[in-house]
């Protein structure tokens, strides 16, 4: 399944989010990151990153699409990160 995940953690935590995410995901933007992953690829990630967050200030939001086929994407202005996978 093709995943976008976006994240608004304390400061404190960004930096461990984001390394994180970038072993298993692009990046491509301040907090914003996607990519093929398999079930149990998605349970790892977000098991690992409840026990880097804390629930009661940050936020992560999980867009699930089937297929990457089926997700549009259109970007104003710059295009930031690696988006070489892209089709």
């Amino acid at each position: 399944m093709y995943v976008v995940i976006v994240y608004d953690v304390n400061v404190d935590r960004v930096d461990k989010v984001r390394k994180f995410l970038k072993t298993h995901l692009n990046w491509v933007q301040n907090s914003v990151l996607e990519g093929n992953v398999t079930k149990a690829e998605l349970r790892r990630i977000k098991s690992q990153l409840k026990d880097i967050v804390e629930t009661s200030e940050d936020s992560i939001l999980i867009y699930k699409v089937s297929t990457e086929k089926y997700m549009q994407r259109e970007v104003i202005g710059q295009t930031k990160g690696e988006t070489s996978k892209f089709i």
